[in-house]
């Protein structure tokens, strides 16, 4: 099973990214990113959302503790409103609702970016 720091290379990897590039993405040196990657660095819980953040991946796919790294979302408000869909709410519905709250994050993300 990959470590956490296995995981952290495989997605910098997969973005062609170098270490130093991942540590400015989420404000951290490049050498502690190897740390990381070397497991000679513990991640604190700020970070590790970070990471999940830039590699839109789940915080239990990062720790390895699920292969799926699709992400889930924790917000009271979402949850609710995703539990509280008809009953007749097929699940070609739900995916449609999955993808359009992603596609609205990203957007969202996208214009909170330009602002910076």
């Amino acid at each position: 099973m990959p470590t956490v720091g296995d995981i952290i290379r495989i997605e910098r990897s997969k973005r062609k990214w170098k270490q130093e590039d991942l540590g400015k993405r989420i404000g951290v040196s490049g050498s502690a990113i190897g740390m990381y990657e070397r497991g000679e660095r513990k991640l604190d819980d700020e970070t590790l959302g970070k990471l999940a953040d830039i590699f839109e991946v789940n915080v239990d796919y990062l720790l390895g503790r699920s292969d799926n790294p699709t992400r889930t979302y924790q917000n009271d408000f979402v949850n609710r409103a995703f539990l509280e869909l008809p009953e007749n709410t097929t699940e070609e519905e739900k995916e449609f609702l999955q993808k359009q709250l992603d596609l609205q994050l990203e957007i969202f993300r996208s214009l909170k970016k330009k602002e910076k």
